[in-house]
This record gives structure tokens, sequence and C-alpha cells, in this order.
């Protein structure tokens, strides 16, 4: 079986508390894009991963691809295993939902290729297990998510936009963003009511006017070429750039494909790791079976 796995965006970021576990409480609207890793599974005796492509990533228990498998065989007890293979295209540290995408791949394909019959809503639970963005990953489309990711509203959307995404700099730990964030005081939220709107009537402009990540400034403090990447993908057209996630990518978003595509090549040409895609509707997508 192969599928791709495709990065997701952050429209919008907003923190509304802090759990007693520590557990930070979020608003967010997220989607897919057309970047997306490239996934083979295969009946075997026992679970094997490899990995391919830029960036390399390590093929080890650590992985979640490799744990995805583990926790759908340790669910339903499966006797048997798979050999995984993840061709890496999404950056790695970037805030585009790679690892929980490749664990949304494994994880539904699997279901398939073992026929262990689980429910979306179970596998979403086994997801969580795993990270916060694996949820939503696994549903895809335009989707409202609160709590710690387990909270998902699927929010009508017929539009297409189009996209640059950069990550110009190594990635950022996450668990350091969220702790410089608490220490910010009077950081400026995003309007994401008014952001849902936009995106279910197509209001590009009003869209980028209220979209929003308060993790941007935490993350540009720690590293100056994130902000960089804003700028210059405003320079070059685009009508709002923001980061996505905890970073370190930032996206772009452009009127038309015509516009993006211009763009494209002086960007490609400073920044190794950049994308011309477009958002989309499927998280994951089977090629064939």
């Amino acid at each position: 079986m192969r599928l791709s796995a495709f990065a997701k965006i952050n429209w919008s970021l907003d923190i509304t508390g802090v759990r007693d576990d520590g557990y930070h409480l979020m608003d967010m609207l997220m989607q897919p894009i057309s970047l997306a890793d490239e996934i083979d599974l295969s009946p075997a005796d026992q679970i094997l991963l490899t990995t391919g492509g830029y960036p390399p990533c390590k093929a080890d228990e650590r992985n979640l691809a490799f744990r995805a498998a583990a926790a759908l065989k340790e669910a339903t007890g499966y006797p048997g295993g798979a050999a995984i293979h993840v061709e890496k295209q999404i950056p790695i540290g970037a805030g585009l939902g790679g690892g929980s995408a490749d664990a949304a791949g494994v994880l539904a394909g699997l279901n398939r290729l073992w026929k262990t019959g689980l429910t979306g809503a179970e596998l979403e639970a086994i997801g969580l297990t795993l990270g916060a963005d694996v949820p939503f990953c696994l549903r895809g489309g335009l989707t409202r998510t609160r709590g710690i990711g387990e909270l998902l509203e699927e929010i009508p959307n017929k539009y297409c936009y189009w996209l640059l995404v950069v990550q110009p700099c190594r990635g950022l730990r996450t668990g350091d963003i969220f702790q410089r964030w608490q220490e910010c005081p009077d950081l400026i939220h995003p309007d994401t009511d008014q952001a849902e709107r936009a995106l279910r009537d197509g209001r590009l402009m009003d869209l980028c006017a209220s979209i929003g990540n308060v993790l941007e400034p935490v993350a540009s403090s720690l590293q100056g070429e994130i902000r960089q990447a804003i700028q210059e993908l405003m320079n070059v057209g685009a009508l709002r750039a923001l980061m996505t996630g905890s970073g370190s990518a930032v996206f772009g978003v452009f009127q038309s494909s015509a516009q993006a595509e211009k763009a494209y090549k002086p960007l490609r040409t400073r920044w190794r790791s950049t994308f011309l895609c477009h958002t989309q509707q499927d998280s994951v997508r089977i090629l064939n079976e």
C-alpha cells in the first residue's frame, strides 16, 4: 500500500489557558496543504521502519511512524507486523505536522492493511496518545481545534489558497517555545472567530487581516531568521505571512497560483526548504493498495 501524508498549516493559533497537568489549551484553525511525505506499507512479521528523502530522519522506535504502528498493534492485538518506509519531504521541527502526518498515515493505512476495522474516532483516540496534532492529521479538512487537540469541529470550506512555505532555519523545541510564551505578557491574540468566518465565505483579505499565531513573537525572539523570512515573503508579494505551529516554518498567502509561482524562484534560491503548495481537504490519501 502506498499513501500520501500531508502537512498542515495553522491559519490561527491561540492559547486560552493551561491545565493543572501543564498541558496548554489551544484554539486553532488548521488545514492540510499539498506538501506531503510518501509512505509505503507491506505485511511483515514484525514492525520494521526505514526512511529516505530529505530531510533525513531517524528510523528508530522514537519515530512517530513506528510508534503509531506499535500503538495500533497493541490496541487491536494484531499478531503480525508491517514493513514501513517513509519518504520524507515535510521539514522536521517546522510546525507543519510532519511527524503527526506520518503517524496518521500509518494508523489509517495499517487499519486497512491489517483489516483491524477501527472507526475514525477510535483511530483519533489512539492518535491523541501520540501527539496533539495526530487526530487532526487523521481527519483533515478545515478544522477548528480546541482543548489539547482532541476537540475537532469541521468547518465547511470550498476555497483553495496558494501558499509559499519556507523553513528558514533549524527546527525549534516545542517545549522551549511554550515555556517562553508563559513568560511573555500582553501578546496579541488572533481574531480566530473572524478568521473562521472569512474561511467559510472565501474572503481572502478579511482572512489575512484576522489570522495570527501567539507563538510567533516568542519563536522569532529565539530565531531571527523567522522574522526575516516573513518579511521576505511580504516583499515578494504575499498578502500575509505567518509562522505555523511552534515554528520554524512560515507561510505566505498569495492572491493566485501565478503570483505564488513568480515568488517561488527567488525564495528557493535563498532557502532550500521552500515549497509551492496550496490548501486542500485530504490529510491522508491512499494512492494504491
